[in-house]
């Protein structure tokens, strides 16, 4: 008998708890860790990408997730610094209602992407006091080894 495909025990053992055309909720229940793709940014998809960050919000409450691995390492940016900095607020005032202990992000291969996203993190640091901790990470194994720890 030929053994599995690399991976394949790994998606067995997690859950699409949604889905659309801007964001994928992975939930691994025996890690407690949802795994989000950050949207790519376009202005058009303002009003859905926040309408998706809702539904993140509300599937972590209901969920009760305490670790999320937010991927950025596929993020695109579209979109000005005020419209960028608007969906990073509403995604960490949005966590902040949920009883999520850690947030690890998966930083971007682009400069530019990285650039605004600690621009973004500075800005939500200084003006919010966040329940939750928060680090970025250059791989996914370092992130996951965080959020376990």
């Amino acid at each position: 008998m030929a053994s599995p495909p690399p991976g394949f025990a790994t998606k067995l053992r997690q859950m699409i708890l949604f889905e659309n055309s801007i964001l994928r909720l992975d939930y691994s229940p025996s890690s407690d860790i949802l795994e989000v793709g950050y949207p790519d940014l376009h202005d058009y998809l303002l009003v859905e990408i926040k309408h998706s960050i809702d539904i993140l919000v509300d599937t972590v409450k209901h969920y009760d997730v305490k670790r999320v691995l937010l991927d950025s390492s596929r993020t695109s940016i579209e979109v000005n610094r005020e419209e960028s900095r608007m969906i990073a607020v509403y995604l960490a005032t949005g966590m902040a209602t949920t009883r999520v202990q850690k947030v690890a992000r998966l930083q971007s291969p682009s400069a530019f992407v990285e650039h605004t996203a600690e621009a973004n993190i500075d800005y939500i640091t200084q003006t919010q006091s966040l329940p939750y901790q928060l680090q970025n990470f250059t791989t996914k194994e370092m992130a996951i080894g965080w959020l376990k720890a």
